[in-house]
Order: structure tokens, then C-alpha cells, then sequence
């Protein structure tokens, strides 16, 4: 019983560790992204289910600073303004206007895609890999509540530069979706205009307003 209770409390002793060396890890990453005033990222986007034979892979970049952002993804234009959030489909021809919801089937958007861990979730330190010589430490994070669509996520993080390098989210229907950071550039000299809708410039539109 001695040796039940013991190998009892070397296990919760050995999570509470992962779990904390876990939560001051992304503190620091936190940290790290909330220093800079703007950040431009190009990435690759793998959505997978094997059960039905789906995998779709992409090409996206991003300039994200403080709450808005330009989203470029599948020819789509996501302009989101601190408010209001134009998504611009030129092979349509269309403009559909909306406000952001960030709570929607867990979504993590990009407003909230290098901070959206900071609550909700429980951390444990997972495996520690070398990609291309850059030596990347997983996080597990799950979600805490468990009417969550979300079953795990892994955020890898560079030891050196301690900036997000992917994220692995996996669905409770087994749905993979993989983002990989091909490039991160920070405090770039950015237009006054990046993040303003210019209706002009979509007068030939079909404008579709969503209450």
C-alpha cells in the first residue's frame, strides 16, 4: 500500500512539474509576442481526416497588430479592423461584412492566434524535437471544458527564439489541422491603410451584409 501511495505521489508530482514548466513556458512566449508591435507571418495549412479521405493543404500568409489583421488564405481576403471583419473573394466577386466571432467552433483566429492558450486550458511539457536544426518543445494543452470540439492541441515552440514555430490541433471527430510558421517577421514599417476596407476599390461587388 506504502509503495502504491508513493508511486502515487511521484506521478502527481511529475505532472504538476510538466504542468508547470508547461504554463512558464507559454508565459514567456507571451510575453515575448505582446513586445512587438506588429507581426507578419507565411505559413502552411494542413487540414486532415482520415476516416474521410480528406487532406487539403494551403499556403497563407498574415499581418496581425494588436486586435486587427489581414488574413490572405484559399484566395480569400480576411480584413479584420478591431471591429468589423470584411471577408473578399475576388473569384466571386464579393464582399461579405460581419463582426468577428471569435467563439465559433473554437476557432482560433488570427487576432487571437499567438495568445489564445493563455486560458482555457490545462499544460503539460510533451516531447522535445529537432526540425532542422532548430530544437522545438511541444506543449499539450486541453481544453477545459469539456463540451469543447477541441480534444488536444500542441503548440511548438522555439527553445532559442521562444516564437511559435506550429500548432496542432486535434478534434474530438479526429480532424487534424496542422499550421506550420515558414516565416515570422516582427515591427515591420506598415501601411496606415493595411487594415481599412476601402469600399471603393469593390464598387463592381456584390456587397452581403450580415446582421
Amino acid at each position: 500500500m506504502k509503495k502504491i501511495i508513493a508511486l502515487l505521489l511521484i506521478t502527481l508530482s511529475v505532472n504538476a512539474f510538466a504542468q508547470n514548466k508547461g504554463k512558464a513556458l507559454l508565459n514567456e512566449v507571451s510575453q515575448k509576442v505582446k513586445s512587438y508591435d506588429n507581426i507578419s507571418i507565411d505559413f502552411k495549412y494542413v487540414l486532415e481526416n482520415t476516416a474521410e479521405n480528406l487532406k487539403q493543404v494551403t499556403k497563407g500568409d498574415v499581418v496581425m497588430q494588436g486586435d486587427r489583421y489581414k488574413l490572405n488564405i484559399l484566395g480569400i481576403t480576411r480584413l479584420f479592423d478591431g471591429k468589423t471583419l470584411y471577408s473578399i473573394s475576388p473569384e466571386d466577386e464579393e464582399v461579405t461584412i460581419s463582426e468577428e466571432n471569435d467563439d465559433e467552433n473554437d476557432a482560433i483566429t488570427p487576432s487571437k492566434m499567438l495568445s489564445f492558450y493563455e486560458d482555457g486550458y490545462t499544460y503539460a511539457l510533451d516531447i522535445e524535437q529537432n526540425m532542422n536544426g532548430r530544437k522545438i518543445q511541444y506543449v499539450k494543452l486541453t481544453p477545459i471544458d469539456s463540451s469543447s470540439e477541441i480534444k488536444t492541441i500542441l503548440l511548438g515552440i522555439d527553445s532559442k527564439t521562444k516564437n511559435i514555430y506550429n500548432l496542432i490541433q486535434i478534434g474530438k471527430n479526429n480532424t487534424k489541422t496542422t499550421l506550420t510558421v515558414n516565416s515570422f517577421k516582427t515591427n515591420e514599417t506598415l501601411s496606415k491603410t493595411l487594415f481599412t476596407f476601402d469600399a471603393n476599390k469593390y464598387s463592381d461587388y456584390y456587397i452581403n451584409k450580415l446582421d
